[in-house]
């Protein structure tokens, strides 16, 4: 019964389901959930109200593996209490609030500047192809639509969980020409488009891009078609456990997913992500600009210092 009321569990578990999707909406999700625990936690010195931190990061660590967003959301909110002289446990979990807060205005603000940016390469009359569902593409296509422009979007269904119809729906509800297609589709239709735009998982130290599993196809095809593929992305998916040698990890989800009754004895791999390298990413749209994937590590450190602490 405590599990169902824990908010940092129920969070996880939606985030581990899928019914939590995209890394911007699992990064709010986790952030929210940290926040709630802190409001209503019986600690009574800061040692009991970090162990309950350290064991929520955990737990919504654990939810899903490649979500760097996330875990720098997390780091960042505990790195307030460990470093913070004040002992008092209630003033230490209005501290939790604050940055929680302030993470998600950042957040916010950066998801705006993006597609601010990002718009501005959306020209009249293309074509864009994308791949899967980000919230922070789809919001830069709208702000496109908003600026006036007119476009065409071709969806993926991105197999097995489809989330490229939440793509499609989206399209159609801001009035702009879609057309959804199979995955393996991408070759034939590449020639049309003027332009491919993905989301991302995770950057890594080298400027390479994790994203849903297929973007690795589309980089391929959309460089032997000579199609600019752009990763729409704020900084902060940046992993910096990759600057000491460790490798982001692949999430491999059920089997089932693409095949619930498959015959017996039969092996299904099922990859929820794959690596895009950097030398297939025509520019990275972030808030801070278009940038190479390989200047990642060095507008890092400009911008957030305090990821490589």
């Amino acid at each position: 019964m405590k599990a169902l009321q824990d908010p940092v569990w129920i969070a996880a578990e939606k985030i581990r389901k899928l019914e939590v999707q995209g890394a911007r909406n699992v990064a709010i999700a986790a952030i929210t959930a940290t926040e709630t625990l802190a409001s209503q936690t019986k600690a009574r010195t800061k040692k009991e109200f970090l162990k309950e931190l350290l064991k929520a990061r955990e737990t919504l660590f654990a939810s899903r593996e490649t979500e760097p967003l996330m875990r720098n959301a997390i780091r960042l909110i505990i790195n307030q209490v460990e470093k913070s002289t004040e002992k008092n446990v209630r003033k230490l979990t209005e501290k939790v609030s604050l940055a929680s807060q302030q993470f998600l205005k950042d957040l916010e603000d950066s998801k705006e500047r993006i597609a601010e940016i990002g718009a501005r390469r959306i020209r009249n009359n293309s074509t864009i192809l994308t791949h899967c569902h980000s919230s922070t593409v789809t919001h830069l296509l709208k702000k496109a639509r908003q600026d006036g422009k007119v476009f065409e979007v071709i969806c993926t269904e991105t197999r097995p969980v489809f989330q490229g119809k939440i793509t499609a729906r989206e399209m159609l509800d801001l009035d702009v020409k879609t057309t959804f297609i199979v995955d393996s589709a991408t070759r034939f239709f590449m020639n049309q488009v003027d332009l491919a735009i993905v989301g991302a998982d995770a950057i890594t130290s080298e400027g390479n891009v994790i994203n849903k599993i297929g973007t690795s196809m589309v980089a391929l095809v959309a460089q032997e078609a000579r199609t600019p593929l752009y990763v729409v992305s704020e900084l902060l998916k940046f992993d910096p456990a990759t600057m000491y040698g460790d490798y982001e990890k692949i999430e491999e989800r059920d089997p089932s997913e693409i095949w619930k009754d498959a015959p017996k004895n039969l092996t299904i791999r099922n990859p929820a992500f794959d690596v895009t390298r950097r030398d297939f990413i025509h520019g990275i749209i972030c808030e801070e600009g278009i940038i190479s994937p390989h200047s990642i590590t060095e507008v890092m450190h400009r911008k957030y210092p305090w990821v490589f602490k």
